[in-house]
Parts: structure tokens; sequence; C-alpha cells
């Protein structure tokens, strides 16, 4: 069956008050991006509160609707069929053709939806429905009517033309991107960072990213894993700018003067301050990274406030009370995990202590530090002005 238009369906959106428009038109906005990469000349249009996708004469459908369920903001995709608005009698000679082209043989229980947005329409909308009721239950023998819990719920809008649909995919849900800001994603290569950034991009949040390479301890092949995991965020979340930082001198100077047990922690404090450098200089509200408590030496409570000392600006942890099944659930379901678990080693698995510290102390931790102050600002200048910016998506 040809669907001629998608009705698109949101939820926070419609109870935003006088600033709605804005979030309308950031919907709009992302579902166009998300079209582009669609054969066809996909129109996207606000009318009387409700957003609708006009589809070409020929598209794929299937990749149409894929598109539109990456795009934030949506919570129902309804394929639309639209006939010419010839008056009633005309009217359900098409709903039945519908029926009968989308659902031979029904025999399940039914209700019928009229939404009159063309008030001037001269039949209401309570009669319009009994009046479709009756033309489907006399072709069909086998259905019925159950107005409280109908197994299929067949709507029709009546505007300037005819709309019928009968069917909600779901969408993602969440706000549109760029409507809560931006912030900045600590990308590595494991699984939780791209689930951090998909789900704080899911609130309407702009993401840009940094990544720590540490050649020639880390491959160009783990480089290029990141730009894919990005690749795969980005397809929800829209473009994303990557920053990828040479941390492999820090990291040997770390080495070199700290105790090894406080290697991880001092170097995630480095990062975070990094991270921060260029989250200030493109105008980001904060940090995002995919720590859950406990589950690694640098994610326990004691742990996350030492590295959380250094930054000014808020650290978003998405995932800090998910379990790993349930952060790989989410990574399947974005696509991200087959990619996540490609064997190549990122710069915080290649300089790990046997016995990392559980419970930093900051006392301790600023005495470490302070071994460093030789050299650690050039260090630091010498990555903040040697990164690499790869545009993704």
């Amino acid at each position: 069956m040809l669907f001629h238009a998608f009705l698109i369906k949101y939820a926070e959106i419609a109870i935003k008050g006088k600033n709605r428009y804005l979030f309308e038109d950031a919907l709009v906005k992302q579902m166009r991006l998300a079209l582009e990469a669609v054969e066809g000349d996909f129109q996207v249009v606000k009318e009387q509160g409700r957003v609708y996708v006009l589809c070409p004469e020929q598209y794929d459908y299937d990749e149409a609707v894929e598109a539109l369920q990456r795009v934030f903001g949506i919570v129902g995709i309804s394929p639309v069929v639209i006939y010419e608005d010839q008056g009633l009698e005309q009217m359900k000679k098409d709903v039945l053709s519908y029926m009968q082209a989308r659902y031979p043989g029904f025999d399940r229980s039914f209700k019928v939806y009229t939404r009159r947005a063309k008030k001037s329409y001269p039949v209401p909308s309570m009669e319009v429905s009994a009046e479709l009721g009756g033309v489907i239950l006399d072709a069909f023998p086998g259905a019925s009517v159950d107005v409280h819990n109908p197994e299929l719920t067949l709507s029709v809008e009546i505007r300037e033309k005819i709309y019928v649909y009968s069917e909600t995919l779901p969408g993602p849900g969440g706000m549109p991107v760029g409507t809560n800001g931006k912030a900045m994603l600590l990308l590595s290569g494991g699984i939780d960072s791209p689930v951090a950034g998909y789900m704080i991009a899911k609130r309407g949040v702009k993401i840009d990213a940094v990544y720590f390479h540490a050649p020639p301890y880390t491959s160009e092949r783990a480089k290029q894993k990141v730009v894919d995991l990005a690749g795969l965020v980005a397809r929800y979340s829209g473009p994303i700018r990557l920053h990828v930082v040479n941390f492999t001198d820090i990291q040997l100077y770390i080495y070199d003067q700290c105790p090894h047990e406080e290697l991880t922690i001092i170097m995630r404090r480095y990062m975070m301050r990094i991270a921060e450098h260029f989250a200030k200089e493109s105008g980001c509200l904060g940090l995002i990274t995919g720590e859950s408590i406990g589950q690694v030496a640098s994610q326990t409570l004691q742990s996350l406030a030492a590295t959380n000392e250094v930054c000014t600006l808020p650290v978003y942890r998405p995932v800090i009370g998910f379990d790993k099944q349930e952060i790989v659930e989410i990574s399947r379901k974005i696509d991200t995990f087959e990619t996540s678990i490609q064997p190549f080693e990122d710069c915080c698995t290649i300089f790990v202590a046997k016995h990392p510290v559980t419970k930093p102390n900051l006392n301790v931790i600023h005495k470490s530090e302070r071994k460093l102050d030789e050299k650690i600002d050039q260090l630091m200048k010498e990555a903040l002005e040697s990164v690499e910016i790869i545009e993704v998506g």
C-alpha cells in the first residue's frame, strides 16, 4: 500500500508554553536533515498543531521510516493515506478501500476516531465516525466495535483533504537536538561513552566530542574505531565535531613521575582538564562521560569526586546507575556495540596499574601532581595546540 504522508506525534513538546514553536521548528529542522539521506523530495510541514511529512510519488518506505525513527522528539510515526474531500459518501468508499487493502478479511474489534480540523465541514465528528463504522461492519462480518479497548483504531482527519491512518510506529522520544544547548562528550573506544552521548543527545543537547589518542601505543585503527563510533552516534545526534588529542607525552610523564597506583586517576584528571578547555572554547555547557558507579577502580564515588574536582563545568553521567548489561542493551539498540568491542587498545588500557587506588585521597593526589610541575604545563600546551579536528556525520 502506498502511503502519501507520515503524521508525526510528539509528547513533551506539546506541553511547552509560549516557546513551543521553538521546539517544533527544531524538530522540523532535524527531520529535514534526517530525510536528506533518503532518495526523493520530502516536504516537512507544520499545520494546525500537527507536523506532517509529505512524501514523493516514489520513495523507499522502510528507509524513510528508519530515518525518522532516529529523530529525537518524535514519539510516534503514523503512515497516512490522503484522499480528496468529495463528500461523506465518497469518504465512506475511500475508507472502505483503505480497510480492504490494508486489512483484508478483517475480523477484530475496532473503533473509528474522527478529528475535524476543518471546522466548516458540515457533518459532526461523531456522526462521521458512526457512518464509517457502519460501512466497515457491513463489509467485514467478523469485525466488531469496541470504543474502549479496540484492537484497531482507524483515525480520520478532515482537513482540506481526508487523512486516514491506523498504525503508529514508535519514535525514539526525547527532545529535538539543539533545544538544550551543547556539551562535550569524552569518547573512548568502549561500550559506555557512545551510549552516554546518545542519551544526552536524546534530551535535546548538541554533542561535540574529544578522544585521547596515544600513538604509537594506540594504533590508527583504534582512532578510526572512535571516528566510526562518533559516526554511529551522529546518526541520532546530528554532526559531531571530534577533537583528537595526542595524549602520549602527558601519559608517559605521569607514568615516570607519579605512583603507579594513582596513574589512572591522575590521567583522568588531565583528560578532564583538556576536555573542559575544548568545551569552553566551543561554547559547551558541560562534559559527558560514560562512567557507572563501581564499574572499575576509577569509577568509585571517591574516584569520581577526585576527577570532578578539576572541572568548573558540570559533568553529566547518564549511565551512572546502570549495570553493564543495561548499557550493552542500549549499545545494541543504537548499533554501536559491535564497533565498541573491536579489539583495539585505547589510552585508558595501556598504562594500567596492577592495583589501582579505589579510594583516592585528594591531598595525596595533589601532592603527586606537584611532581609534574616542571613540564606538565608545556606538555598540556603542546597537546592543546596539536589537536586534530574531524567533522563527523
